[in-house]
């Protein structure tokens, strides 16, 4: 069995938030870095969602070509992932020839099938512009409350859903034009409603997901699916190869899914084998879990996997979608197009990967809505990561390194204590190691702590630093054990923390073999013999102080 992963894709207009993160890329990364260690065959695929108003508005913004726009903010987007330790076997883009294709071909067969409507509709014409405008580029007054800079989709200030035609002193976002008109034009439809029952039927035969996935899915189906619009009058786009459709291009809504197939396609291509993206997408022998936040669930259950079985053809759906609530940001959502919370480049720019990785997880939003907060960042770090990770690391390796120098010692032999120590780790090992294999990651990172105070209880309770006194061979016991913790604490940690994993296995001096071990099923707490020599690292983690937290609350808000 193989394992395909894909987190939903990032828009490209901007850099993402922490909650985008924490709700889609970061959890895909750990659970792909967790089943590699357990030695699984993984693909890990994303890419930047490219197409649509968005992106004209923001390149028309920065004074830039949307080509131009677009190829900046897909490479600021890969650079600062790959600071987070994002391992994306291929991080694609969806303006690529691949996408392009694909989505043509998803569009010829739907129509071939009789899932695709024609019809006319009423859409604002700038005469100034000439072209018609998308919703997003008529910009008025609110109706309701007023805004002067409302959008003729919904308003930010009140989040009130609009149409074009309801704001008041309509203008063009492009020009500012107010010389606009209503005209007809022809668009096509994915008549959905056809494709309910088999949605339908799909979705229920999943009865493993998540509730939080299945209950969205359900909704969307019990209230009836309606026909919906996969064409814009835009520029920048998949062009929509159809007689009288010249000038037009698919939603971005119908081409984005279709990416995770092109990106698998363009990384085959990377590779140098064309053909082996179809191992992939048209295989029944790969486990193909998706990650993403709760708004993006009624697009991946029901919009993609209707275009999927519209198609007729064999495309692999995916076995298991793992939906998360939001994390909030002091009590009001983290938002990309009003700038509200901390975005990915300011929060690496504060703080190293690992501090983000650990303490976002402990607030994952699995099961409710959870919340983000300067303070329990800094409670998280101070205590977990500092205080008992970090703590234990640092003076186990400085005191043996003081009383017997940069190598495991000799001395002692196990005895029931360290019986009773690998009885806990094991337990702990293989909870953390079912949590994770069920997407559980707040249960999974919750014992991973606990694997970590297990080692500070047991050096406390074996105290090496009075024992030398009396019994030099078995302080030499007690710390030996310690040491081979700290191996297994880099082991286990690494999906979450992997750059503090390899900081402590450079510490422990690890060969390439070594490095390479699989997950453990049981723990052996010898595997480090007496003579293998260590070094001590700098600290691992550093304590967040008081004032620092009230600079960051004065600069980002709360």
């Amino acid at each position: 069995m193989k394992y395909l992963i894909t987190s939903a894709l990032p828009y490209i207009n901007g850099i993402k938030h922490l909650g985008n993160l924490v709700g889609s890329m970061l959890p895909a990364d750990i659970y792909a870095r967790f089943l590699r260690l357990n030695q699984k065959e993984v693909l890990y695929i994303c890419a930047t969602d490219e197409h649509g108003t968005p992106a004209e508005l923001a390149a028309l913004a920065a004074d830039l070509s949307v080509e131009a726009y677009c190829e900046r903010q897909h490479q600021l987007q890969a650079e600062i992932y790959a600071r987070f330790g994002l391992s994306f076997d291929h991080f694609g883009r969806t303006s690529s020839d691949a996408n392009k294709e694909l989505t043509q071909h998803f569009y010829t067969r739907l129509d071939q099938n009789g899932y695709i409507e024609e019809r006319s509709i009423r859409q604002m014409y700038s005469l100034e512009d000439a072209r018609f405008l998308p919703d997003r580029y008529v910009i008025g007054t609110c109706p309701h409350c007023g805004y002067t800079a409302a959008r003729g989709d919904q308003c930010e200030n009140c989040t009130r859903v609009l149409d074009p035609t309801d704001l008041l002193s309509p203008r063009s976002a492009i020009s500012n034009s107010e010389r606009l008109e209503i005209r007809e034009s022809k668009h096509l439809f994915l008549r959905l409603p056809l494709l309910s029952d088999v949605v339908r039927s799909w979705v229920e035969g999943h009865a493993e997901w998540p509730p939080l996935s299945k209950s969205i899915a359900l909704k969307w189906l019990n209230e009836g699916l309606q026909d919906r619009g996969i064409t814009r009058d835009l520029v920048w786009g998949v062009s929509v190869p159809r007689p009288g459709f010249e000038g037009k291009v698919f939603y971005v809504w119908f081409d984005a899914p279709i990416g995770y197939i092109s990106a698998t396609k363009d990384w085959a291509v990377a590779h140098g084998d064309s053909e082996e993206w179809k191992a992939w997408w048209l295989s029944e022998d790969v486990r193909y879990s998706q990650f993403m936040a709760k708004d993006n669930l009624p697009f991946h259950t029901v919009m993609w996997p209707a275009m999927i079985l519209g198609t007729g053809e064999a495309w692999k759906q995916a076995d298991y979608i793992k939906g998360f609530n939001w994390l909030n940001y002091y009590g009001g959502k983290f938002s990309t197009s009003q700038g509200r919370g901390v975005f990915l480049d300011q929060a690496i720019d504060l703080l190293p990967a690992d501090y983000w990785r650990y303490t976002l997880m402990t607030m994952a939003p699995e099961t409710n809505d959870s919340a983000f907060s300067w303070e329990l960042l800094q409670t998280r770090i101070n205590k977990d990561l500092v205080g008992t990770l970090g703590n234990f690391v640092n003076r186990t390796l400085t005191f043996v390194t003081k009383n017997f120098g940069p190598a495991l010692p000799e001395g002692g032999e196990p005895g029931e204590a360290e019986a009773k120590l690998r009885s806990q780790c094991e337990s702990l090992v293989t909870r953390i190691a079912e949590s994770l294999e069920n997407m559980e990651f707040r249960k999974a990172i919750d014992d991973l702590y606990t694997l970590w105070t297990v080692g500070n209880q047991y050096i406390d309770a074996g105290a090496p630093w009075t024992l030398i006194k009396t019994d030099r061979a078995a302080a030499a016991q007690v710390v030996r054990t310690c040491i081979n913790l700290i191996d297994l604490y880099a082991r286990i940690s690494a999906p979450f923390i992997p750059f503090t994993s390899e900081s402590i296995a450079n510490a422990l001096h690890l060969s390439d073999t070594e490095r390479s071990r699989p997950w453990p099923t049981t723990i052996d707490l010898t595997e480090l013999k007496a003579g293998h020599s260590f070094e001590v690292p700098p600290l691992l983690f550093r304590r967040i102080e008081e004032q620092e937290v009230q600079g960051w609350r004065e600069k980002f808000g709360s």
